[in-house]
Formats: C-alpha cells, sequence, structure tokens
C-alpha cells in the first residue's frame, strides 16, 4: 500500500507537499503556543490568531491560483473570473497582515492611515474585474500587468517602513538583541519580496513572501513571549522588594501600635476607637502596596505616610512634631518610597534626640525636569558613607534607591551631618 502511495506521487507533488506541510506545521504550532501561552495579553493573542489565520488563507491562495493557471479546476471564462478573483484576494490580505505585525509593536494605536491604505490597496486591485488599470488574466489564461501593478508592493512598503519605525522608537529602551527580532522580520520580508519579483510570472505552488510571512509570525511571538517573561520577572522583582521593605516596617511598629491601642482601651476609649480606625487604614494601605509594584499618585502615598505619623504620635504625643511644606502635589511616586524615609527619621532622627523630641518636615518642589520629595529631621545626623552601630548597611535607604532608580531611574540624596540632622530627598525625573 505504502510503495502504491509512492508510485502515486509525482515530483511535482512531492515539491508541493515539501512547501505546505512545514508551513502548516508552523501556523498551527504557533496557534497551539499563543492559545495556551499565559505571559501574552488578549490583544496580542488575538492580533496573532488573526495573522495566523489570514496566512493560511493565504497559502490557500497561492495553491489555488496556482491550480487555475495550470488550467486545473474550472475552464473557459469561468476560470478567468475566478483566477481574477482569487488573486485580488491575495494581493488585499498581503498588507492586512503587515497592518496587523503593527498591533504586534504598539497594540493601544488605531493606524487609521494604514487601514485606508489598505482600503485604496484592495479597491484599485478590484477594479481588475471590469478594467485592466491594476493587472487582467487574457482569454488564453495568460498573466497581463496594468499600470498599477506594482501598487501593492508599494503599499507594503511604506507599511513596512511604518513597522520599521514602530519598532524602533517603541522599544529603543530594551536590548539590543530583543530589538533584532522585528528588524529582522522586515528583512526577511523584503529578501521574499526580491525573490519573488526573481521568479516574475513563473507559478509557484507558495510564493516566497507567503513563506517570509509565516516565518515572520512565528519569530513575532517569540518575540513577544521574550517580551513579557521579562516584563513579569520585572513584576515578581519588583514585588518581592515591596513585601521585604513591608516586613521591615511592621515588627518593630505594629506592635508599639497595637500596645498603645491597648492602653488607650482603659485610658481614653474614645482615642483607642479613633487610633483603631487610623491603625485600618495604615493597615489597608500597606496591603494595597503588595499588589501595587509600579506608580501612585503621591497624594495617596503622602496620605499613608500621614497615618504612620497619626500613629507614632498618638504614643509620643507632643514629642514628636510634623510640618508640610507641600507646594505640588500632581505626579507619581513609586508606592512605599516616601514612608520608609519618614519612618527611618523618626526612629534614628528624633528618638535618637537626648530628650526624644523633634521635628519631621516634609516638602515637595516642582522644578522643570523634576520633582523633589524631602524628609527633614533635626536629630544627631549621621555619617551616610559609614555603617550603623550594628555593622549592618542602611537596608531601609538602599531599597528605596534601588526602587527609585529601576522603577523610573529616580535618585535618593543624603545629606547628614553630626548635631544637624538630616535630608533625605527623593528626585524624580520627568515623564516625557
Amino acid at each position: 500500500m505504502l510503495n502504491l502511495f509512492k508510485d502515486d506521487l509525482s515530483q511535482e507533488s512531492i515539491y508541493q507537499l515539501t512547501m505546505f506541510i512545514p508551513l502548516f506545521l508552523q501556523l498551527i504550532g504557533m496557534v497551539f503556543a499563543v492559545s495556551i501561552d499565559s505571559y501574552i495579553s488578549k490583544t496580542h493573542k488575538r492580533v496573532l490568531l488573526l495573522i495566523a489565520f489570514l496566512v493560511l488563507s493565504l497559502i490557500a491562495q497561492n495553491y489555488v491560483e496556482n491550480l487555475l493557471a495550470e488550467n486545473l479546476l474550472v475552464a473557459g471564462e469561468t476560470r478567468v473570473f475566478v483566477r481574477t478573483l482569487v488573486s485580488i484576494c491575495g494581493y488585499s490580505v498581503r498588507p492586512v497582515i503587515i497592518v496587523l505585525f503593527l498591533y504586534i509593536v504598539s497594540p493601544g494605536r488605531n493606524f487609521v492611515p494604514a487601514w485606508v491604505l489598505v482600503g485604496v490597496n484592495a479597491a484599485v486591485h478590484i477594479s481588475s474585474l471590469f478594467s485592466h488599470i491594476c493587472f487582467w488574466i487574457d482569454d488564453g489564461n495568460h498573466w497581463q500587468e496594468g499600470p498599477l501593478n506594482d501598487f501593492c508592493r508599494y503599499t507594503s512598503v511604506i507599511l513596512l517602513c511604518a513597522f520599521l519605525y514602530l519598532t524602533i522608537r517603541e522599544y529603543s529602551h530594551v536590548r539590543e538583541w530583543e530589538k533584532l527580532i522585528p528588524l529582522f522580520n522586515v528583512l526577511v520580508i523584503i529578501v521574499g519580496v526580491m525573490l519573488d519579483n526573481c521568479v516574475g510570472y513563473k507559478q509557484q505552488p507558495v510564493t516566497f513572501l507567503t513563506v517570509t510571512i509565516v516565518s515572520s509570525s512565528v519569530f513575532s511571538y517569540i518575540w513577544l513571549h521574550l517580551q513579557f517573561v521579562r516584563e513579569h520577572e520585572k513584576e515578581l522583582r519588583d514585588g518581592q522588594r515591596v513585601q521585604i521593605m513591608l516586613s521591615q516596617i511592621k515588627p518593630h511598629f505594629l506592635y508599639n501600635t497595637l500596645g498603645a491601642i491597648e492602653e488607650l482601651c482603659e485610658s481614653d476609649p474614645q482615642m483607642a476607637k479613633a487610633a483603631t480606625v487610623t491603625f485600618s487604614h495604615y493597615l489597608r494601605g500597606n496591603m494595597n502596596s503588595i499588589s501595587t509594584v509600579g506608580f501612585i499618585p503621591f497624594e495617596k502615598e503622602l496620605s499613608h505616610t500621614k497615618f504612620y505619623l497619626e500613629l507614632e504620635q498618638i504614643r509620643f504625643e507632643d514629642a514628636l512634631q510634623v510640618e508640610y511644606d507641600i507646594s505640588c502635589m500632581d505626579f507619581t511616586i513609586p508606592t512605599l518610597t516616601l514612608e520608609p524615609l519618614v519612618e527611618n527619621a523618626v526612629r534614628h532622627g528624633i528618638r535618637e534626640n537626648a530628650d526624644g523630641r523633634g521635628t519631621v518636615t516634609i516638602s515637595t518642589r516642582e522644578f522643570s525636569d523634576r520633582f523633589e520629595i524631602s524628609v527633614i529631621d533635626d536629630g544627631p545626623g549621621f555619617d551616610p558613607e559609614r555603617l550603623p552601630k550594628n555593622g549592618h548597611p542602611h537596608v531601609g535607604l538602599t531599597n528605596v534607591r534601588e526602587r527609585l532608580l529601576q522603577v523610573c531611574g529616580g535618585t535618593l540624596r543624603i545629606e547628614s551631618s553630626a548635631m544637624h540632622g538630616t535630608t533625605a530627598t527623593i528626585v524624580l525625573p520627568k515623564k516625557e
């Protein structure tokens, strides 16, 4: 049976199978991988699946057009009409696939000009049903080109240039080798167009352009997967840092606050009730910070810090004074970057004074290129270059500094000297 099957396959059939089977396997594998990939967003999934569907239709179009060119399937005038219709579909679908590649690079855009260009391209080729302006099939089933025969090619070149521009602009911040994948896709598609030009009007089961589009689709999926895996790993690292910072804030502060509320329950129940409400707001803010690893409004971070200071003032009463010099609030800040500095000012600044008394001042300033948030205490000060007495580095300051640098490119500046207090300044560059 197997030998009979081998005998029935002509050399031409074997050639076509070696072309079609790898393409179908690549697309089926990509569709399966995209469907189960939890890293890729729903928008990118829809775009990739739509690209796969259109590429499959393009492969089918190539195959059917090749059969029609060889005078198979249908005969007579019907063959000319069907071949013209099939060719129109192929020329109309190719630019659509390239536009969908634009959504892979920048999914939030509409690309209205690109769709207008795609529509014009389709209209130009549809005109072949009743004119010779683009192309036509003569009575002998021979392809004839019109003055606008290269319109699809020029349309594709314009869209590829847009794809190249968006890739360079949107992903200028990623590693160089990651940017090479979409750039390589453009190069591969251009090579496919050039090879098709070399072939000319000789019939092919599948055009080189279709083959390169299939490969580019697979490469694009791999590239997207790498992007989302990298972002996911970054979020995990940021989340771990937040949890570490929270664990440093909780032990010494939470137990003392609970002890203070316990005492108030005996001496001042109303104050105990108010302290409990403030404490619940503080805890809620900490819990929200675990799930928020990016930016939050400064006003929200300041509100969370105020809850902390109110609880400390319940414990220390008028020994802790707080002053606010807020000149701007309309900006965002990485979560849990202000409160650790304020806590540091209370613990290692005010409480280290001989009488345990002092003032913490929080101020904000806006400049042309940055925002600055300062936390000032009138404590005994310290040498920022020297390790604390316990021999451990300033973990809280180190965490804040690393978080600012990694999340937004910000910096933390510490100015302190003995008997002159400490000023910790967060510098946030303005977003373009």
